[in-house]
């Protein structure tokens, strides 16, 4: 096990590898390709696409050093049980409504092409993928029993969006114990203000969600693990 130090805000992040996880949270074709729920709720999803690269070059560093990987899907039962009356209903008068028939398949609903991961970030055998209903990870999932069953305490977050469903998952982490890490530059909003916004709520007030820091970084105390 190995101590990593990350050059962050408020101030440096460590923690210990054995200990840390990296979590991509709802890289999914719905969000992040062509025709999917974010693009037909009117979205430009020029800036979700805009983090694959970024989170890839992390999340191959990451399993090059032997580390854990989660990752998560937004998404429902094809029989839309677990989906909320109110959800279902806001998301059909935003013109994109859950369940219904999309370029790529039933929007947002489990087992369709759309909710799948994109292929630049495809999950390895092993990976854990959590199928989640709502905004955050922990909601109605087994997330917290594959962490704490694995010994991790500190999270490194990445993936979409940054004001919806990777912060609500910071602050759910946060009430439960975990010390987490999110990487600006591998998280994005359909609307910058959103991101800006949320990335400094993290961090504000000495850190009162977490810390924040950026992929290069990250790669950097990476590097220097190795050497």
């Amino acid at each position: 096990m190995a101590r990593l130090r990350v050059e962050a805000l408020p101030y440096e992040f460590e923690c210990d590898t054995g200990h840390t996880a990296l979590l991509i949270i709802d890289m999914q074709r719905d969000f992040c390709a062509p025709g999917g729920f974010g693009e037909k709720l009117g979205n430009d999803i020029s800036l979700t696409r805009k983090v694959i690269a970024p989170i890839q070059r992390v999340l191959s560093a990451w399993r090059e050093a032997g580390l854990f990987v989660v990752h998560t899907r937004e998404g429902h039962r094809p029989d839309l049980s677990d989906c909320p009356a109110s959800k279902l209903r806001r998301s059909k008068r935003q013109g994109a409504g859950i369940g219904d028939p999309g370029p790529m398949g039933r929007i947002l609903v489990r087992g369709e092409y759309g909710h799948d991961i994109v292929d630049e970030l495809k999950p390895l055998p092993g990976e854990p993928v959590v199928d989640k209903p709502g905004k955050g990870a922990f909601y109605q999932t087994d997330l917290d029993v594959i962490l704490r069953t694995r010994g991790i305490s500190s999270l490194v977050v990445t993936g979409v969006t940054t004001h919806v469903c990777v912060h609500t998952t910071i602050r759910e982490a946060n009430d439960r114990g975990y010390e987490c890490l999110l990487l600006e530059d591998c998280a994005a909003a359909f609307d910058p203000r959103d991101h800006e916004a949320a990335v400094r709520m993290v961090h504000q007030q000495g850190g009162i969600f977490g810390w924040v820091s950026t992929s290069e970084a990250l790669l950097k105390a990476l590097g220097q693990l190795r050497a």
